[in-house]
């Protein structure tokens, strides 16, 4: 039998991407939590907006934009602060789910990789800091693309890296979006909802919605029909 084929987003799902604010809180100061959730709002769009324009920027110019951009919308920041943050950014904490759900994944046989927005380097620098570069088969990134997820294109670096066919993946993405792109290319996909945030695409679901990537191991994710 071919291996379960696990791929996971990085950013939100496997790493927290406020903690970079949260290890400079007292530099920022009472604008904090405002920038941080401004700060990735905006790196999004412009991953959104670029893509559109075919004006490919990597994901981490677009992270310092981002960041530029929330910083003078609180103020400012100064020279070692916007520095820190940025550092901090390429080493975010992972959630303290994320190693133990793919430790028992890797331990039942499954296939492990990670597609993301972030560049290859970005990439292995967060598992290898939150030590879970030993645990995936590949680290896949849209820069070789020069487009952004949901361009189908994105989804389809991992058919071909497993040459499988896309029914065969079990995607999960702490992003309603992200999950909404897979399933319409045909991934059977798990929204990690850590937050509680409300449903959306209600045409193109997932197939599962958890919490915590801790329910994941031995979770039954038979797709429901694919619209």
């Amino acid at each position: 039998m071919t291996a379960a084929i696990y791929v996971f987003d990085a950013y939100g799902t496997l790493f927290n991407v406020h903690a970079a604010v949260a290890r400079h809180r007292d530099a920022i100061g009472e604008h904090a939590d405002r920038l941080s959730d401004l700060w990735r709002s905006k790196q999004l769009e412009y991953t959104w907006t670029r893509t559109l324009m075919g004006a490919y920027r990597d994901f981490r110019v677009l992270t310092a934009e981002a960041l530029d951009f929330a910083a003078a919308r609180f103020g400012g920041i100064d020279t070692a602060t916007r520095a820190a943050l940025l550092a901090a950014y390429e080493t975010l904490d992972a959630y303290a789910d994320a190693k133990p759900c793919l430790a028992a994944l890797k331990a039942q046989g499954a296939q492990l990789a990670i597609l993301s927005n972030g560049t290859p380097a970005m990439l292995e620098n967060a598992t290898r800091a939150a030590g879970l570069n030993d645990l995936f088969d590949a680290l896949l990134s849209v820069d070789v693309l020069q487009a952004f997820k949901t361009e189908p294109r994105a989804y389809e670096l991992v058919t071909q890296r497993f040459q499988a066919k896309p029914d065969a993946v079990t995607f999960l993405s702490s992003n309603r979006w992200d999950i909404a792109g897979a399933r319409r290319f045909g991934f059977r996909p798990v929204w990690v909802n850590r937050t509680s945030q409300p449903n959306e695409y209600a045409d193109l679901p997932p197939v599962k919605t958890i919490k915590s990537l801790a329910e994941l191991p031995g979770l039954e994710t038979e797709p429901s029909p694919l619209t």
